[in-house]
């Protein structure tokens, strides 16, 4: 019987979340299944995977084929790594010690590189917050400046009035003075149309 590793898909429309498990390749993607090795949640970030370490590395010993985004999942939690350290102890490449040791510092630093993502992301969301908030203060700011525009009392200033008739005098001699042109102008454009 032909075994794989894959994902049973649970949830609700576009909330997806996944059971891993190890079904007979024959049956259907949410059918039947051997053994549950865990969970998968997508829509976190990072993603939430959840896995039974021992049960997994025992069903890939013994020659489960993991699909393709299960082998993704499997490789990002340590089995694959795992696994191949283990064919390197059998072939007398490494010796139980020296895997442990490469599997650990490989842990650490897989760790390492989930952490700094975290935090990157908690830094991002926070640099956004502050970003929007200042941006608000500034638009309460310039509402309310507004506002105390509007609100303001208004201050009639007094106008003292003085003789327009001498500055009305140019501006009649101009208009005089532009009706002329504007006559010869006319006069011109009908000569040319005709």
């Amino acid at each position: 019987m032909a075994t794989k590793i894959r994902l049973q898909r649970f949830g609700k429309k576009g909330k997806p979340f996944f059971h891993v498990v190890v079904a007979d390749s024959r049956s259907p993607r949410d059918g039947k299944f051997i053994e549950r090795l865990g969970s998968y949640n997508p829509n976190t970030n990072p993603a939430t995977i959840e896995l039974n370490f021992d049960k997994t590395l025992d069903w890939m010993n013994k020659g489960a084929e993991p699909t393709d985004t299960c082998r993704a999942i499997l490789s990002y939690k340590g089995v694959l790594y795992k696994k191949h350290l283990e064919g390197g102890i059998k072939k007398g490449a490494l010796t139980v010690e020296q895997a442990d040791v490469k599997f650990a510092e490989w842990l650490t630093a897989k760790d390492g590189k989930i952490e700094g993502k975290k935090d990157n992301l908690t830094k991002s969301k926070d640099e956004v917050k502050k970003t929007a908030l200042a941006a608000e203060a500034k638009k309460n700011a310039d509402r309310a400046a507004a506002l105390a525009i509007k609100n303001a009392p208004v201050e009639e200033e007094v106008v003292e009035e003085t003789p327009e008739v001498e500055e009305e005098a140019p501006v009649a001699e101009a208009a005089t003075e532009e009706a002329p042109a504007a006559e010869e102008a006319a006069e011109s454009n009908e000569e040319e149309k005709a």
